[in-house]
């Protein structure tokens, strides 16, 4: 009471309860413009440091891209050749395999025991020189008998037929006289014929390989004395698909080529062509005779062969090294100009093109598609080039191939 006076609402409430809870609603109001203010600050902080950042980005980006037009890799330098059109050589080329026109293996037609040798391992020998002498000691006992038998036989018909003309010795008699003549003198022969087959001699001239008997030693009827072997000329003997048929003839010329003589190249001419075509691999056979004056090729030495074709006319050629082999395809790079520099010199780029390759041959190729007569061809240095790469041309020749190569 104390003379104070109350308010009392519904709720019971008085009015000094009333003035302490409005008291409390109206502090937030007092603290909220400061908060905002504080978000405020931040994300403009927040915003500048982006903003920064993104310049600092956007100005390293745009120094790098002018950093590296303004230092682009000077033009590669190359060398270069101008696409010609000349005739193209055309081969069929395949495998083939050497063989002698004249080689036998030396064997002795009787047995009996080396008594002789008369010749020397690998010499040089002419047709009809003795080889082996095998023991014919019995054979020319024999001899002696059949020659006493006929000397004998040839005394008697003599002296019956002189009796015969006088009526004093019968027909019969000179008849018997002139068989046992006749038998003796065929005995003779076959005995000298014996004799003879125990000398051995060659017979053709040659080139001995090795001896494969001694002195003392009994041989078999066939047994292996030594290899004879005609090297001045050999048969080369190749196969080749049936297609070729109509474009294979006797009397054209075969390059011939062997790995033991690299860039050497030899000539052989065709011979024979088989008249049957194998049904199995649908080939045909054919043979070359090939000159080996100076002995270098052996028989039995696998070769390369090309039959010389009908040239193909007005083929664009390049050298070989122009020519990209890969797995995805044949390209070369064809040099095109792009404008002129500040100097007013053209600009020259390389333009990888694909292209289909023909014919290769002494370190040349024929090119069926993709290359015109007259286009600039990048000839060596392709290695550091891309599509659209600008080049310098050199005076530099391009490199040269090895002499003869192997034909394709």
């Amino acid at each position: 009471m104390d003379g104070e006076i109350k308010f009392a609402t519904a709720d019971g409430e008085t009015a000094d309860s009333l003035v302490h809870g409005r008291d409390t609603l109206d502090r937030p109001a007092t603290v909220r413009p400061k908060t905002v203010r504080w978000f405020a600050v931040v994300g403009l902080a927040l915003l500048v440091v982006l903003g920064a950042l993104y310049g600092f980005n956007w100005y390293r980006s745009k120094m790098i891209a002018t950093f590296f037009a303004n230092n682009k890799p000077p033009p590669a330098q190359i060398a270069a050749v101008t696409a010609q059109t000349q005739n193209v050589p055309r081969f069929a080329s395949a495998i083939g395999s050497l063989a002698a026109v004249h080689q036998v293996t030396i064997t002795p037609e009787v047995g009996g025991k080396v008594t002789a040798i008369h010749f020397t391992a690998g010499a040089v020998i002419k047709a009809g020189d003795p080889l082996v002498q095998l023991n014919d000691a019995p054979e020319r006992g024999d001899l002696g008998n059949y020659e006493a038998q006929a000397r004998y036989a040839a005394t008697t018909l003599q002296r019956n037929s002189h009796l015969a003309n006088n009526q004093y010795a019968s027909r019969e008699t000179v008849d018997q006289n002139q068989s046992q003549l006749d038998q003796a003198r065929a005995q003779i022969a076959k005995t000298e014929a014996i004799i003879g087959q125990k000398l051995i001699r060659a017979p053709f001239a040659g080139r001995l390989g090795i001896r494969q008997v001694e002195v003392g030693q009994y041989v078999s009827p066939g047994a292996a004395i030594v290899t004879l072997t005609d090297l001045k000329e050999l048969y080369v003997n190749f196969t080749l698909a049936s297609t070729w048929r109509g474009q294979i003839a006797l009397g054209q010329k075969v390059k011939v080529t062997a790995d033991a003589f690299p860039g050497r190249v030899f000539s052989a001419t065709i011979t024979t062509i088989e008249p049957q075509i194998r049904a199995d691999t649908r080939t045909m056979s054919a043979q070359a005779t090939l000159d080996n004056a100076d002995e270098a090729l052996l028989p039995g030495m696998f070769v390369n062969t090309a039959v010389v074709l009908p040239a193909e006319t007005d083929r664009v050629v390049l050298p070989e090294t122009a020519v990209d082999y890969t797995l995805y395809g044949d390209s070369v790079y064809v040099i095109r100009e792009d404008g002129t520099d500040s100097s007013g010199k053209p600009i020259l780029k390389a333009h990888r093109t694909p292209v289909k390759v023909g014919q290769r041959w002494d370190g040349n190729t024929a090119i069926t598609d993709g290359v015109k007569p007259g286009d600039r061809v990048v000839a060596a240095g392709q290695v550091k080039l891309q599509d659209g790469a600008q080049v310098v041309v050199t005076g530099n020749p391009p490199p040269q191939t090895p002499a003869n190569p192997t034909l394709h």
